[in-house]
């Protein structure tokens, strides 16, 4: 039996991903700018302009409102891709990684970094459900996408690994705790900008499948 897909599901389960890959690294680096002390890629984790983690805690202002709200925007918007995805017929595995994205990034948003048992869980839903969503849609892809969706996938959970070993590695040492995470967080706002982008462009195509 056909499954008909939807050429709305299709546009807008592209286009959300795009806007919030769009959204993400410009509200990061907004929030960088008006960050009152030294921030550096090398020291400070990306969650560091929410606020930073226990035991000396500290909020910044403005940039953990622009921070905070760039990942609850960002969130909601992949939540809402996750939705047109299921009504495209996209294959389950696709969906529900970026449904679990698009949580994990709302909630760094409602939980910053000084929610110390919260918030490094949200942050881990996200890079695992990041990087699982870009490996596992490359088996439903057409070349040569594939490979990059594929790639940017086992980037992140590859880098995530690094930097989950720690000192065990001497890239940490050498990139930093700010600079790893930010290997595991760019390849998954690249996937959704591409992945988004490659949807989109399909959207007012959609055939039945």
């Amino acid at each position: 039996m056909a499954v008909t897909q939807s050429p709305t599901g299709t546009m807008f389960g592209g286009l959300l991903p795009v806007a919030a890959g769009a959204v993400t690294p410009r509200g990061s680096v907004t929030a960088e700018s008006q960050y009152p002390f030294p921030y550096t890629t090398y020291d400070n984790e990306i969650s560091d302009l929410g606020a930073t983690r226990p035991p000396d805690s500290v909020t910044h202002q403005p940039s953990a409102a622009i921070f905070n709200g760039t990942m609850l925007v960002s969130g909601a918007m992949i939540l809402a891709a996750a939705y047109f995805l299921r009504r495209a017929s996209m294959p389950k595995k696709t969906w529900v990684t970026a449904g679990l994205l698009g949580l994990g990034v709302f909630g760094v948003g409602v939980f910053p970094g000084n929610y110390s048992g919260i918030h490094p869980l949200f942050a881990l839903l996200a890079f695992v459900s990041g990087g699982l969503a870009g490996v596992l849609a490359a088996a439903s892809l057409p070349a040569p996408f594939r490979y990059v969706s594929a790639i940017l996938g086992a980037t992140a959970l590859g880098s995530l690994v690094i930097a989950m070993a720690g000192d065990a590695t001497p890239l940490v040492d050498e990139l930093g705790d700010g600079g790893i995470e930010r290997w595991v967080a760019y390849p998954v706002v690249l996937w959704l900008v591409a992945f988004g982008g490659f949807l989109a462009g399909r959207g007012s195509g959609a055939q039945p499948a």
